[in-house]
């Protein structure tokens, strides 16, 4: 097989089409190596970007597998040629990576394992266990797919939160409610693995190409669905309405999980004690009784840096004329997107999050009496806005006394901060660009209308935020405005809070993925402090499946 990357093709020649996009893609790469249409048997598409450095001359970027007639000896004698011509830059032979799933390699044990949380590092964890044979127990404490969508929607339509199955807890976690971006910068072979995954599942085939990745929260309801039935099919269960609220690590050892499930028919909980040798924590990081649950049982924590801040608005078109020039709108280009990152003195980096092109910024909150927000796409990101979080790190060293969860306190207390501030049901405080910096409270909206689906109360943020955060936001945006212009236009939208990022508490690991001194229990993904994204959470928990299998 032969590898070709920086094959160029101009925005001109594309017209949004995939099929006559594969086709451009073909052309070029044949003409790059002299090749006729005869000469390839096969063409595979491996990543596609932008290259939009010229904003007069888009272009976009390829790398492709070509597989040759002739196969081997054809391959040699390509390679040979190019190499003459001193024209191999880029070209490559290559041996198609067989990947896989980690295996058992012995007796399967009498006890199931028990994987806790169903976000992505939960379903990947169980989904490698499942058909490593191992027929796992998947339990989740919010709804399946449909109930929480149903979940979701009363909360945007009426105030009405469930605590527990809104868009941080259920089916797919977090993530499947905020666009499903599948960018991730970890390196690991299992990836494509993932993706793969996603696209049995229902996701569109061109994530395993794209160089940003996303599903759109549309799809992936029905993705994590798919999900749960093939793990089903390999032997694995899944249980949602049920939560952990105890584990018996009796002796340094993992001996039971108590369940606590409802029954959905009549609302009646009923609490179940599981003997249980291996148990796999991928509770995400807004599960803040199980931490709680965690240092109760001397399970080792320790504070990590986590950022907070809120969300920005602006609207879509403004980004695309910033990124792509007169381009914008070029249906082969869709929505923009940004990243933007900027490190203060004293080293606290200001840095957009999720970044959501043609989005929308969703209600998050998982308790009652806080506001928490978050931003999500559909697949066709068509919205008339884009939304990011705009973030700020906090350090362990920001907080208060030597309580290990201090930063799950500051969270909690900033979005009961931002809930006063909105004046209840869920409504959030937003204030506009210009007058943040203007330390000014804002009474509505310019261009920018607000997303967020429970309304906005105009005025400040500051007094739902530490200053150290809000300070930080009002130093950094002249910064960012400098690489993308616009950024800073006045009537950008704020709304806070954006609390729930990235995790506040690591649960310390050891080199065998197992909680340090606690045998059979592997703390896993966001939660667990070990991820930052739906790649590399899925990631994890296929680390957490293949640590548990060689313990066995």
């Amino acid at each position: 097989m032969i590898e070709v990357s920086g094959i160029r093709v101009p925005l001109g020649r594309l017209d949004g089409d995939e099929r006559h996009e594969l086709a451009a893609v073909r052309a070029a790469a044949l003409k790059r190596l002299h090749l006729s249409p005869a000469d390839v048997s096969s063409l595979e598409l491996r990543k596609r970007s932008v290259d939009a450095r010229k904003k007069a001359d888009i272009v976009l970027t390829y790398t492709v597998w070509l597989e040759l007639t002739g196969h081997a000896n054809a391959e040699r004698q390509l390679l040979s040629r190019l190499e003459r011509r001193h024209q191999t830059r880029g070209v490559s032979h290559l041996d198609r990576p067989q990947l896989s799933l980690p295996s058992l390699h012995g007796a399967v044990p009498a006890q199931r394992p028990v994987v806790v949380g169903a976000g992505c590092a939960g379903l990947f964890c169980a989904l490698a266990l499942a058909e490593a044979g191992l027929s796992p127990l998947l339990v989740e404490r919010g709804d399946d797919a449909t109930r929480r969508t149903a979940a979701v929607k009363t909360l945007n339509e009426t105030g009405a939160l469930d605590p527990e199955s809104n868009i941080q807890f259920g089916l797919g976690g977090a993530g499947t409610f905020s666009d499903g971006k599948l960018g991730t910068g970890t390196k690991s072979p299992v990836h494509r693995l993932i993706l793969e995954a996603f696209v049995d599942a229902g996701a569109s085939r061109s994530i395993l190409w794209d160089a940003h990745p996303h599903v759109g929260s549309d799809v992936l309801p029905t993705v994590v669905e798919n999900l749960v039935r093939r793990i089903e099919a390999a032997g694995g269960e899944v249980r949602c309405r049920t939560r952990l609220v105890d584990v018996d690590v009796t002796g340094g050892r993992v001996r039971h999980v108590t369940l606590a499930s409802v029954d959905p028919a009549t609302g009646i909980e009923r609490e179940e004690r599981l003997p249980a040798s291996h148990v796999v924590l991928a509770t995400g990081h807004s599960a803040r009784d199980v931490f709680e649950l965690l240092r109760d049982r001397s399970v080792r924590l320790e504070r990590k840096t986590f950022a907070m801040g809120v969300r920005i608005e602006h609207l879509q078109a403004d980004v695309d004329r910033a990124q792509y020039g007169p381009a914008a709108g070029h249906p082969a280009l869709g929505a923009a997107p940004y990243k933007l990152a900027c490190h203060l003195d004293g080293e606290r980096g200001v840095f957009s999050f999720c970044m959501c092109p043609g989005g929308y910024v969703v209600a998050a909150a998982s308790e009652p009496g806080g506001v928490v927000t978050n931003g999500m796409s559909l697949s066709d990101r068509a919205g008339v806005n884009a939304n990011s979080g705009l973030l700020a790190n906090v350090f362990p060293t920001d907080l208060p006394g030597d309580d290990v969860l201090a930063g799950m306190e500051l969270q909690r207390s900033c979005e009961q901060a931002a809930f006063d501030e909105g004046g209840g049901s869920f409504v959030a405080p937003a204030q506009l660009l210009g007058d943040f910096l203007g330390n000014t409270p804002s009474s509505g909206a310019g261009r920018i209308q607000p997303t967020y689906p429970r309304g906005v109360s105009w005025g400040v943020i500051d007094g739902c935020l530490p200053s150290y955060i809000t300070q930080s936001l009002r130093t950094a945006v002249p910064l960012r405005a400098r690489k993308l212009d616009g950024f800073a236009v006045a009537d950008a939208v704020l709304t806070g809070v954006e609390s729930r990022s990235s995790s506040p508490v690591r649960v310390t690991r050891g080199d065998d993925g197992q909680a340090l001194g606690i045998t059979g229990l592997f703390p896993c993904g966001e939660g667990a402090g070990y991820a930052g994204g739906i790649m590399s959470a899925a990631t994890d928990g296929i680390r957490a499946a293949e640590w548990l299998l060689n313990a066995l």
